[in-house]
């Protein structure tokens, strides 16, 4: 049986990706191996987004390069959205590379595998994978990512996606829920929808109401405990939307919004639109109608045209709308995009003392915030042990989202992993919590789910 290993780069759409691909190797008999020494054939599932991320892929080529030379590896594949962009210079200047898969050809893996570059590829400019696609989840078993559609129709002038991943393109309701059952029929408790903009799901179909439809079927779903949303567009944040996610009890108090910049200009050169004073009359609306949310924030500084007083502006933005999670990136010019022509006049040293002024800024608003949940119990989707040592045990509430933002640390009780127990916080730090697993904490929280899902689901 052929050994296939994978590297998967890039953001959790890109995971899913991977996972659709595993799943058909393994539909196709082929053993995957977690070891990469050992794989004959090893698969790199790259991320073009940015700099870092291009240079980031180029050394996971680089070192599977190496192992085809050096050890078992006899193929090496190359997919994701690198492929994209430099799909021909790819094979050119590595010829270790056998060949090459690009966004919308995934489900070709097998294929391309068997056959290598002798095998032509039928590129679907449609593609979208739905929940009849294989996919072998490498998430904790608790915790999947939902993709509820592909591509982009905005124009931001800093970014490539659009022409990575195509014209939006969104999979039906009906599809979305469909997998999410299959997704709980295997243990999973959490959800995470993911899209270039989520709250631009379905418009490309007709129907601008299509997430909150959605919001709502999810919460027809027994034994989700919980899904949050990712990527969204501020200036497609319905009141529908919101109503639905305050309405939805298992529809986590979280949001995840990039709005990348507060200065009025800058966002205008962005192409994005909003100002400041805008964002910040959004964000009273959205924690009025959902209480409690957490809600994340990414911006960029150092994009051109960024002088000390728009970093200002943004800095005091970021002060008043006390973000619970707050990413920060560096502007890098991207080939292709409306905003390389601008160049890139902002020194590198200047980008990277505004990023670290600027999450010194939030590092003390999420203490602040942090230190507010001492004394409280709440639900905990209780993981496993820790990265950096198995003496602790480590889970996330649910406006703690996975790899991005802090856990909570839970250092006394029974934790039970791959469950949702009650924890009593106890000690707060910028981004994590310290918590105890309260006596009968899992039947508790069940409990509390079950009375709540009957409740809703027997509700008019």
């Amino acid at each position: 049986m052929t050994k296939v290993g994978f590297m998967s780069l890039g953001c959790p759409k890109n995971l899913v990706d991977s996972e659709v691909m595993l799943g058909h190797l393994r539909l196709k008999g082929y053993q995957i191996t977690p070891v990469l020494e050992e794989a004959q054939v090893l698969v790199v599932n790259t991320c073009g987004f940015i700099d870092a991320a291009k240079q980031e892929s180029v050394e996971a080529i680089l070192q599977a390069a190496s192992m085809k030379k050096e050890g078992a590896c006899e193929k090496l594949i190359v997919a994701g959205c690198l492929v994209e962009r430099y799909r021909d210079e790819l094979m050119t200047e590595m010829p270790e590379i056998d060949a090459c898969l690009g966004t919308r050809d995934i489900e070709q893996i097998a294929e391309v595998i068997g056959a290598g570059a002798a095998f032509e590829l039928n590129p679907n400019p449609d593609y979208l994978y739905t929940e009849a696609s294989p996919r072998m989840l490498t998430t904790p078993k608790a915790s999947a990512y939902l993709k509820i559609s592909e591509g982009c129709d905005h124009a931001c002038a800093f970014c490539v996606i659009p022409q990575l991943r195509g014209s939006q393109r969104s999979r039906s309701v009906e599809s979305v829920v469909a997998e999410a059952r299959n997704l709980v029929a295997q243990g999973v408790l959490e959800i995470s929808l993911v899209g270039q903009d989520t709250t631009d799901y379905g418009r490309d179909f007709g129907d601008p109401d299509a997430l909150e439809k959605l919001v709502r079927a999810l919460g027809q779903v027994e034994g989700l405990r919980w899904f949050r949303i990712h990527y969204a567009y501020p200036n497609r944040l319905t009141d529908g939307l919101l109503h639905a996610m305050a309405e939805t009890p298992n529809c986590a108090r979280y949001l995840d919004m990039p709005l990348q910049h507060a200065d009025a200009a800058i966002l205008k050169a962005m192409a994005r639109g909003g100002s400041r004073a805008q964002f910040l009359n959004l964000l009273e609306k959205v924690r009025h109608i959902v209480p409690g949310i957490a809600i994340r924030s990414n911006f960029i500084v150092g994009f051109p045209g960024e002088d000390e007083a728009a970093f200002e502006e943004l800095k005091a933005f970021v002060q008043e709308a006390r973000f619970d999670h707050v990413g920060v990136f560096t502007y890098s010019p991207e080939e292709g995009t409306t905003a390389f022509d601008l160049g890139d006049p902002v020194l590198k040293r200047t980008k990277e003392t505004r990023k670290r002024r600027l999450l010194e800024l939030q590092q003390k608003i999420a203490r602040e915030k942090n230190q507010e949940k001492v004394g409280q119990v709440i639900d905990v989707l209780v993981e496993g042990a820790h990265e950096e040592t198995d003496l602790l045990v480590k889970g996330r509430h649910q406006g703690q989202a996975p790899e991005i933002d802090g856990n909570v640390l839970l250092v006394d009780g029974a934790p039970q992993v791959n469950t949702i127990q009650r924890v009593r916080i106890v000690k707060a730090h910028a981004y994590d919590l310290i918590g105890e697993v309260e006596e009968g904490g899992l039947e508790a929280s069940t409990t509390a789910y079950e009375a709540a899902f009957r409740s809703k689901r027997s509700a008019p």
